[in-house]
Order: C-alpha cells, then sequence, then structure tokens
C-alpha cells in the first residue's frame, strides 16, 4: 500500500475557529464516516434553506428581522458548502495520476498546504 500523505479536510472547525484534518488510510473509518455523515446533513439543510429562502424573498410581508435571520443562516449553510466543496475536492484524482492510471489517484497534498 502506498504511504498515505492526504489530509481531508473535515466538515467541522476546531474550537478556536481552525480548520479540522484528518490523516488516515482508511476512508471506511468512524471519523471517516462521521465527516461523509456531516457533510450530507450539512449540503441538506443548505438545500432545506434554499427553498425557505425562495419562499421568503417571494413573500411581500417578510420582515426585516426575518431576512437578516435568513442571510446569516444562508451565509451559514455557504459557509458549510464550500467547506466540503473543498475537501470533495482535493479527495479528487488529479488529471496526471488518472491519464497514469495509478493505483492510488487521489492528490497528495502536504500538511502546510493548508497553513
Amino acid at each position: 500500500m502506498t504511504p498515505h500523505n492526504e489530509l481531508r479536510l473535515l466538515p467541522w472547525s476546531g474550537p478556536d475557529g481552525k480548520p479540522c484534518f484528518l490523516s488516515t488510510d482508511d476512508n471506511g473509518g468512524t471519523l471517516s464516516r462521521l465527516a461523509d455523515t456531516t457533510e450530507a446533513a450539512q449540503l441538506d439543510v443548505g438545500q432545506e434553506l434554499l427553498e425557505h429562502a425562495m419562499e421568503v424573498v417571494t413573500d411581500a410581508e417578510s420582515e426585516p428581522a426575518e431576512l437578516r435571520l435568513l442571510v446569516r443562516d444562508l451565509a451559514g449553510a455557504l459557509r458549510d458548502t464550500l467547506r466540503v466543496a473543498v475537501s470533495r475536492g482535493h479527495r479528487l484524482p488529479t488529471p496526471d495520476s488518472a491519464a497514469r492510471g495509478d493505483g492510488d489517484a487521489n492528490p497528495r497534498l502536504p500538511a502546510a498546504t493548508f497553513g
């Protein structure tokens, strides 16, 4: 097996607001499955919030306080969605490795890449 160097950006932040990463060779491990479940839940919440937003913005009687709350919630959902997209994007095979037919085509990024 090839040594594992890739870090997975997890869908939550640490207590100080900094990103959390996972380094593992087991994509089916407990923490990987928890991250997968959390990502799915975050995307579901974003979808539901988008549907609610469409209702609120088309309602002429929506109050400013409701709109401010909606914007705050949408910003949080967008933050979560972008984190999921970045995490998943880092785990996609690179065109070069896919063309070479490497057995493990995931990109390998050093921890320093993430700050």
